[in-house]
């Protein structure tokens, strides 16, 4: 693997990317923006050694994409870190937390390590159906630390013949972010989805989407879960809530994919939406992607505290379509009055 110079240069070094940048806004370091990391990157084209500061800088990047967004000369970002990552990666040199993220991956199909059943969650597994146009792909957050919200999801997708891969591994989201081949994982999942016949596959977690539809197979069409309730909210027979709450726009959902209309519609067939200082293509990042919770917890959880600065008053929780914003915006001190899009629209459903 090497570092593509043409799309390094690109960059024109003209600072925008520091009034937007979230680890930036914490550090204050310039190896902590997008035009310092490109000028490391550039230094690694050149021959510099990747030391502890080299890594420190490619791997804090929570690859939002914010920067990218606001580049007149625009550079793609999130693929340059990667690639970089990766051309690092392929020569041994990685961080303890890379190592030990891909080493619970490779051995147990999931991010956390865990042995047991991927699908432990699912009631009246007898009753999968073996062949189906449509698949929801869990992830690995919902499947092992979310289980109620997957119950849910699965409880409202298959009454439109929804149905689950039998041997689900996690997507690669978390090895492509941070430098990794994902290749065995992908083809795994692949060979599941083409023996089922599916031809959609639906997921609730933006990383995963952002993997499905960008390194599978493009013979699928990939969805997710607020584009396929807004697609069909009439079907749904959801009751009107007496609440006001706020979305917060996943980085991988909403400027890397533009889905930020979809979750809006939702929510607003069944309570008042409040929005937050910064929403849509400008939305802060919860400081979770891109490998950095796993690598720089402390980090992360500061730029998720900033995050939680944005929500308006009097609303009654913050809604959001990734389980790793929840997880982070939860830990930085927000705690249940986070909850996925799903959760509010099981509420309207009546089945909590």
């Amino acid at each position: 693997m090497s570092l593509d110079l043409r799309a390094i240069n690109r960059c024109v070094r003209c600072g925008n990317c520091r009034s937007v940048c979230p680890v930036f806004e914490e550090l204050g370091w310039e190896s902590a923006n997008t035009r310092g990391r490109i000028m490391v990157m550039r230094g690694l084209a050149d021959g510099l050694k990747a030391d502890a500061d080299v890594l420190d800088s490619l791997n804090s990047c929570t690859t939002c994409g914010i920067c990218t967004d606001n580049c007149p000369a625009g550079a793609n970002v999130p693929d340059l870190i990667e690639s970089a990552r990766g051309h690092l990666v392929s020569q041994g040199i990685m961080t303890g937390a890379q190592e030990r993220l891909s080493r619970y991956i490779f051995e147990s199909g999931n991010t956390f390590g865990e042995q047991n059943e991927r699908a432990a969650w699912l009631r009246g597994r007898s009753r999968l159906k073996e062949k189906s146009d449509f698949v929801y792909f869990v992830g690995c957050m919902n499947s092992y630390r979310y289980t109620e919200t997957a119950a849910r999801t699965y409880d409202l997708l298959r009454c439109f013949g929804v149905t689950l891969l039998p041997e689900e591994q996690c997507c690669g989201s978390p090895l492509l972010r941070t430098g990794f081949d994902a290749r065995k994982l992908v083809n795994a999942n692949v060979r599941q989805m083409k023996q089922i016949g599916a031809r959609t596959i639906i997921t609730g977690c933006a990383g995963c989407y952002t993997t499905l539809k960008k390194n599978y197979p493009a013979s699928f069409r990939v969805v997710s879960v607020p584009e396929f309730l807004a697609e069909h909210i009439s079907e749904l027979n959801l009751k009107p809530l007496d609440l006001t709450v706020t979305y917060h726009d996943p980085c991988h959902l909403g400027r890397h994919n533009k889905i930020y209309e979809q979750p809006r519609q939702v929510i607003e067939a069944v309570c008042k939406l409040a929005e937050m200082k910064d929403n849509r293509q400008n939305a802060r990042c919860c400081g979770g992607g891109g490998g950095v919770r796993s690598g720089y917890r402390d980090l992360s959880l500061r730029m998720a505290r900033r995050r939680l600065k944005d929500v308006p008053e009097g609303v009654n929780c913050i809604v959001t379509s990734c389980p790793l914003c929840i997880r982070n915006l939860r830990d930085a001190g927000a705690g249940s009055s986070v909850i996925d899009l799903v959760d509010l629209v099981s509420i309207a459903a009546g089945q909590r």
